[in-house]
């Protein structure tokens, strides 16, 4: 059921672009929830006798995008868990949506974003972060081949995505081939410039 009390900021790039890390360093110091997509799935792979783990762990072996119910579904359970928990409304989703019909899907269950941030980046640069990232991550996605097949997916599959928000004049472009700290200057400027008055700061501990 659509929560009109939430507010939705989509976050994409490409894979290794630093989506994670940006969305980390904005909840450190304002009030926001950040969900990874592909840490809600890769947690519902772990999570015991789970109805979606298969179906998620072959997607992800494959480099594919699953099936849209499935993460909507564990997307609004986050979401709705936080918001009870917490009373954090403002939610930075990373890595969603890849496809139009996600897109799609979230808006008519949950509720439109009022922003979507693209963190634009060569794809040369993003494959070199991915190969040291390989070596010490354990992530079924970071091999070699399967890294290919997730680039294959963003273009197919993601810049149409980006596309329809720009139409929409609701995307903004951050350009994450700098330095974390200049990225996150970008981030800074965007939310700030957008969400004002409901953007809080996290007081700083004395």
């Amino acid at each position: 059921m659509p929560r009109s009390e939430w507010t939705v900021i989509f976050v994409l790039g490409g894979p290794g672009v630093g989506k994670g890390t940006q969305c980390k360093m904005l909840t450190e110091e304002y009030r926001l929830c950040h969900l990874s997509v592909g840490d809600v799935l890769r947690a519902e792979t772990m999570r015991p006798r789970s109805q979606y783990a298969e179906i998620i762990l072959e997607n992800m072996r494959e480099g594919r995008i699953g099936p849209p119910r499935i993460t909507i579904t564990l997307l609004a359970t986050a979401m709705r868990e936080k918001f009870e928990k917490e009373e954090i409304s403002i939610f930075l989703i990373d890595g969603f949506p890849r496809k139009m019909d996600q897109a799609d899907l979230f808006e008519s269950e949950i509720c439109p974003p009022v922003l979507v941030v693209f963190l634009d980046c060569p794809q040369e640069t993003l494959q070199k972060r991915l190969a040291n990232r390989a070596q010490t991550s354990s992530r079924l996605d970071d091999g070699p081949d399967t890294v290919k097949k997730r680039f294959t997916t963003f273009v197919e599959t993601s810049m149409p995505v980006i596309q329809h928000y720009m139409t929409q004049d609701r995307l903004y472009q951050v350009d994450a081939s700098h330095e974390i700290s200049v990225v996150y200057q970008g981030m800074q400027m965007v939310l700030e410039k957008n969400l004002k008055n409901r953007l809080l700061k996290i007081p700083i501990a004395l």
